[in-house]
């Protein structure tokens, strides 16, 4: 197992030079971070049934002490700021949990209870802010769920605040914005171990916390590995105005589709004034495309989102307040930090498309974008979750893809093939780790980092090439003020020194598989089949869902799975099989491992026609690789 190394006299220059060029003077957001504190969890540590640690805020104590040269000090400042926990109150019956996972847990006292906004992202991280609410507000019960959006730190600990029967029996209705089922579930099906193994990365999921590893995300400190829960909404917001009145508490609700998620909302107090602007306003510049993996956000939309916040409910507000961060006070105040939230965004949007159309590809764009000094000069504009750098490259993507229109790059070797032809051209791996030595030491560490991954991926088992791209990717990860940029920076480093760590987290649970609809199921088989294998195979089936009243036709042809609802009176040809069950069958025998020979012998499922002509197919499906490697071949 190899060290990390220490900052080099570059990194150590370049920190000083951060630390006289930004505004530290400037102490409004740590008073802000305090305001309303009222007690923290002690110890902050949260742990599962079994005892297993979920959640551990005490392992970056180490962030009270000043800044290293081994970390951004802009980023030392943020983090300083998130890592800290509580109870705080935000208005006269409004409060917050915040430190306790990567988001933040919101609790309005209504008329006989408390209504919970976003319960983090697991049960157990969501059970502890909400007893340490209660332990000092009284033993209120949850009258009341509320997602802002579809992403699951903000709704995985669902059941650690209410259970199925409460909100079965009407006592917690659960509101989310329209399409929340759908976007919740898909995201962590269809793309969910890709997502989840650069999530690793991008959180720095088991570097050590300290100065030379993991000092947060930006965003938050990191994210709890609990067990993630989902109740079903029984309430959707459907449309900007829509008032609805729980537990006495009047809210209005603003739907922001295709901002920080496909499906999101804003919503305000009246009887508050106060605005919780979910995820489309935190202290820091966003992502418009994560580094783990999503769709690209519309900045365009965003800004013009947060425009109408601004005119509906914003200048009506003493508070706004958010699912991450910490609020800010006053009307004027408030007005003026949506504003440069608003002109961050819509600049981003506007600028990259000017120069695209002047024929500059997104790279170029990113290294010579510039924001406004009003937009620069502010704290909460950093790019410490975001960066303009990956942000302007998203918008050059979500209009141009993933081409820049030059021929060369058209048809481009894939990176082992590529990799060795350029070791090869560059005279040998020798002489390439030789001139790459050079560059290290002149402070080229870019250059160094894109080199000397051509003789890694050429050679793996090159130890020397791996050991100069490892201190390489700690002298980038030091510099970085963006939390996940210096996450995947020393997670590559992390692992070409002690090989591939796999996926730290789940990205599926048994809550989130029950929500799955029939047809995001047999999407999700759809992602799994082996289409070379299935070439020449071809299969009809039909699934009859007793609970659901509705058939669903399964096609196998030229290596594809057609489904479709049957219709009455339509003229299929007759299937070769048919089974009937229950949609919560199919997804326990289909994606949870439940054995098929068990539910046919317990009546769950019934066949009529020839089986085999559907379980043949078996072996036409693969499954999702959670530890594919990343900085090697």
């Amino acid at each position: 197992m190899g060290t990390t190394t220490d900052p080099s006299s570059y990194i150590v220059e370049q920190q000083q030079r951060v630390t006289a060029e930004l505004p530290f003077s400037d102490t409004t957001d740590q008073a802000d971070a305090d305001r309303g504190f009222i007690a923290a969890l002690e110890p902050g540590v949260v742990t599962d049934a079994d005892g297993n640690v979920v959640w551990d805020s005490d392992s970056y104590s180490f962030l009270q002490g000043s800044c290293p040269a081994t970390v951004n000090p802009s980023l030392w400042r943020q983090s300083g700021l998130v890592v800290k926990q509580g109870l705080y109150e935000v208005a006269e019956g409004i409060y917050q949990i915040r430190g306790l996972d990567l988001s933040n847990m919101t609790l309005i006292e209504g008329r006989t209870g408390v209504i919970v906004i976003d319960p983090l992202i697991s049960q157990e991280t969501a059970a502890a802010g909400l007893a340490l609410y209660r332990a000092h507000r009284g033993d209120r019960p949850v009258t009341g769920l509320i997602y802002t959006h579809s992403h699951v730190d903000h709704f995985g600990g669902a059941m650690g605040v209410t259970t199925t029967d409460d909100v079965d029996a009407g006592r917690c209705p659960v509101l989310a914005p329209a399409g929340f089922l759908e976007h919740a579930v898909a995201e962590n099906v269809y793309a969910g171990t890709a997502m989840a193994r650069r999530a690793a990365y991008m959180y720095g999921a088991v570097l050590p916390r300290g100065p030379h590893g993991q000092v947060g995300a930006g965003l938050g400190q990191t994210n709890s590995v609990g067990t993630i829960t989902l109740i079903a909404p029984t309430l959707d917001i459907t449309h900007t105005g829509q008032e609805e009145t729980v537990d006495g508490v009047r809210i209005v609700f603003q739907i922001t589709p295709g901002t920080e998620a496909p499906a999101e909302m804003n919503f305000y107090f009246p009887d508050h004034r106060a605005l919780c602007m979910a995820e489309n306003s935190t202290h820091t510049l966003h992502n418009l495309l994560t580094l783990r993996g999503a769709l690209v956000r519309d900045p365009h939309v965003w800004a013009k989102y947060l425009t109408e916040a601004i005119n509906l409910f914003a200048r009506d507000s003493d508070v706004v307040f958010a699912s991450h961060h910490w609020p800010t006070w006053g009307t004027e105040r408030a007005v003026e930090y949506l504003q440069l939230q608003r002109d961050l965004y819509g600049y981003l949007n506007d600028q990259t498309l000017r120069r695209l159309n002047q024929g500059y590809v997104g790279g170029e764009i990113a290294e010579a974008f510039q924001l406004p000094p009003a937009i620069e000069n502010a704290w909460h504009t950093h790019g410490y979750y975001g960066s303009v750098s990956h942000n302007v490259k998203a918008v050059y993507q979500r209009y141009m893809g993933w081409f820049d229109g030059n021929p060369a790059h058209l048809w481009e070797h894939p990176p082992v093939e590529s990799a060795r032809r350029h070791v090869d051209f560059m005279g040998g791996a020798d002489e390439v780790l030789r001139k790459a030595r050079i560059s290290y030491d002149n402070g080229d560490y870019r250059w160094v980092a894109q080199v000397v991954n051509y003789v890694v991926f050429a050679d793996p088992g090159n130890e020397a090439a791996k050991t100069l791209l490892a201190s390489c990717y700690d002298q980038l990860g030091y510099g970085a003020e963006n939390a996940p940029w210096r996450n995947f920076f020393l997670m590559g480093a992390y692992e070409l020194r002690n090989g591939n760590v796999g996926t730290p987290t789940k990205t599926t649970s048994p809550t989130m598989l029950a929500a799955l609809t029939v047809e995001q199921v047999f999407d999700a088989l759809a992602l799994r089949l082996d289409g070379p294998k299935a070439w020449h195979e071809k299969a009809i089936s039909d699934w009859v869902f007793t609970d659901e009243n509705r058939t669903h036709r399964l096609e196998l042809r030229n290596g594809l799975l057609v489904h479709y609802d049957r219709l009455d009176g339509d003229r299929l040809a007759p299937a070769e099989v048919t089974f009937t069950l229950t949609r919560s069958t199919l997804i326990a025998v289909l994606l949870a491992g439940q054995d098929l020979q068990a539910a046919l012998r317990s009546g769950a499922i019934t066949i009529d026609g020839d089986a085999q002509s559907f379980v043949r197919l078996v072996d036409l499906f693969d499954e999702p690789d959670p530890d594919f490697a990343i900085v090697t071949p």
